[in-house]
Parts: C-alpha cells; sequence; structure tokens
C-alpha cells in the first residue's frame, strides 16, 4: 500500500533504531521519502540499523534524546513528519525508575510536540500503548500523559496535524516476552510465567507499524487509532514456544518446565484498548478503531463496538494451532535447522 503523505517528504522517527521505530524506517523507506531521519541515543543500535539498511543516501542517523528539546530542534529542521516511538518501555524497570520514565515518556513527549510547532511539521503521530488505559503502572500513567499531550497540542495548532496509535503487545520486541522465553529455554528453563490466568492483546512488528503508517494517512487531528489484534493467554504462548522452539535449539521440551512468579507490580491481569469514556466516540474501521476527539462531535450512547474487541479477558482467544501460526508468519520463530543463527 502507497501513502501519499509519505512520498517525497522529510520523516523523522525518534527512537528510530527500537523494534518499532526501526520498523518504521523501513516501511517509511518502501514510500519513497526524500529522506528518513533516524533518532535515537544509542548508537550502536544505529550501527546496527545501518548494517541491515546498507549504505543509503536517504537515510541520517542522529544521536540524541528526545529529552533535550535543542537537539530535536535541529533533528526537525525541514521535516514534514515525525513518527514518536522513543520511550521507556518495561513496565519493571519504570516501577523502580519512575521519575526517569516521566522525563521521557511525559517531557520527551512535551518537547516533540514544541519542537514540531517551531518547526512547522506538518504531521506528528506518536506511538501509545494499552496499558494507558486505567493504568495501574508508571509506565502506563505516563504513557496515558502523553496521550492527553498530543490530543492537547492538536487543540491549538493550526498547521501541525497530531494524533496517536495505540497498540496492545507487539510480538518479538526487544526486551518483551518472547526473546526472554526464548533465552530461558535456550538455558533449559524454567521459564517463568506471572499467571496462568494473564492475557494479552499480540500483533508482529510489521503488522502494526503498517497500521500505524496507515493511520497517518487517515489522521485529521486529535484521533487515537487502536490497532485491533488478536488475544491469547500468556500460558498458552509460553506453552507453543516450548514445543517449538526447543527442539530448534537442541533442548528436549519435555525438560523445560513452567515456574510461577506472581503478577509483578504495575501489571494487570488483563489489557483493555478503551476506556468507557472513550467509547461513545469510537467508530470501527476494517483493521482499526477510532476514538475521535471530544471537539469532533461524534458521539454515540449506544456505540455497536463489542467488548471482546477491546478487553482481552473478553475476546476470543488464539488456540496454541492459531499461536504457533502467528508465531512464525511473524518471523518471531523460523523453521530453520536447529543451531542455525536464522533459528535463533
Amino acid at each position: 500500500m502507497m501513502f501519499e503523505y509519505l512520498c517525497g517528504k522529510k520523516v523523522l522517527v525518534t527512537g528510530g533504531t527500537g523494534s518499532i521505530g526501526s520498523e518504521i524506517v523501513r516501511q517509511v523507506l518502501a514510500q519513497s521519502p526524500t529522506v528518513v531521519r533516524a533518532f535515537s541515543r544509542d548508537e550502536t543500535k544505529q550501527y546496527y540499523l545501518e548494517e541491515t539498511l546498507g549504505k543509503r543516501p536517504d537515510v541520517r542517523y542522529l544521536v540524541g534524546d528526545v529529552r533535550e528539546k535543542d537537539r530535536l530542534r535541529r533533528a526537525m529542521k525541514d521535516i514534514d513528519v515525525v513518527f514518536h516511538a522513543a520511550a521507556l518501555k518495561q513496565v519493571p524497570s519504570c516501577e523502580y525508575n519512575p521519575f526517569e520514565a516521566v522525563k521521557t515518556n511525559v517531557f520527551g513527549t512535551q518537547n516533540v510536540i514544541e519542537a514540531a510547532l517551531e518547526a512547522g511539521v506538518s504531521r506528528v503521530i506518536s506511538v501509545s500503548t494499552d496499558k494507558a488505559i486505567n493504568p495501574t503502572s508508571t509506565m502506563g500513567a505516563t504513557k496515558l500523559l502523553s496521550e492527553r499531550l498530543v490530543a492537547t497540542a492538536n487543540a491549538w495548532a493550526t498547521e501541525t496535524v497530531f494524533s496517536c496509535v495505540r497498540f496492545g503487545n507487539v510480538l518479538n520486541s526487544r526486551g518483551s516476552l518472547i526473546p526472554l522465553a526464548k533465552s530461558q529455554i535456550e538455558r533449559g528453563g524454567p521459564l517463568t510465567l506471572t499467571d496462568e490466568r494473564m492475557t494479552r492483546f499480540m500483533m508482529p512488528i510489521s503488522g502494526a507499524v503498517s497500521l500505524t503508517l496507515e493511520a497517518g494517512q487517515l489522521a485529521v487531528g486529535g484521533e487515537i487509532f487502536i490497532l485491533k489484534m488478536p488475544s491469547l493467554r500468556i500460558k498458552d504462548l509460553l506453552e507453543v514456544l516450548i514445543s517449538e522452539y526447543a527442539p530448534l535449539v537442541s533442548v528436549e521440551p519435555t525438560t523445560v518446565r513452567l515456574r510461577k512468579i506472581g503478577v509483578r507490580p504495575g501489571e494487570k491481569m488483563d489489557e483493555e484498548l478503551i476506556t468507557a469514556e472513550e467509547l461513545p466516540r469510537t467508530t470501527a474501521m476494517e483493521r482499526l478503531l477510532v476514538v475521535h476527539p471530544p471537539s469532533s462531535g461524534v458521539y454515540n450512547d449506544a456505540a455497536d463496538i463489542p467488548e471482546a474487541t477491546y478487553r482481552s479477558s473478553k475476546a476470543r482467544l488464539l488456540g496454541k494451532d492459531e499461536i504457533v501460526s502467528l508465531l512464525y508468519e511473524s518471523g518471531a520463530l523460523s523453521k530453520a535447522p536447529a543451531g542455525s543463527l536464522e533459528a535463533i
């Protein structure tokens, strides 16, 4: 799919070397932009991304932190579109370092907003999370504030469109459950399980980013675009990983055990994608839910959106065969010979 708003444009991706950010860079490059600037604070990840993409004149690698507004101002010079993916995303890390999460997720987002307005950027799409809904964690609370900042900016911006995209869990992203489970399997286990009843929305990175670009095309300002995602039980996912991944790394699946560790501080048993307040302002598209801003005039007391669409505990949970298909289709697992680099 081609998106006109990116063709021939200059694009900045904050957090451009992370799991989501680097995939945004890849998919934006397929839209024939003039240049993509990958902005991140990690020079090592920038090096690896450049090795992956090859030497390209249409990609620039900028070292910087969204906490520093002056650096953002320079990075946004002549930019048309910003994808804001920089964030602290690990729930336990943010619980232990709460003000660091505030500085990146809240102050950093405000810096992006102000720098974009000063630079005359036409469109800013900010990446959020389902953990912003009725937050119980520091990370979720800071992402809720980030969403509010973006929505408020749109209310008084005259030339820049600001919108958010709200994800669930992204399969195989750095620091997430699947890479952790793989490393535990490689060591022979055990796999740590918080609670066997826990459910989550899950989506492949490529699909999530594809819908993010689509949301950018549709945005007129102030919307929150929510990706429709399948839901699964975490215990089922771990059991599938044991049966499918262990043989790839020469580990006998029957020797790998699950060890319950209990729900960690700030974690929920289930996830939601929409609040009760947002539901009457939400419309459904084929692949997206769109929460319209209060100023849009969209309001329906009897919004016809099934609870199974936005609450992981109410959704039809994927069966194990479906989870297997999802993992292989997403690239989280590969049927390469055991011990090969592709398998891990």
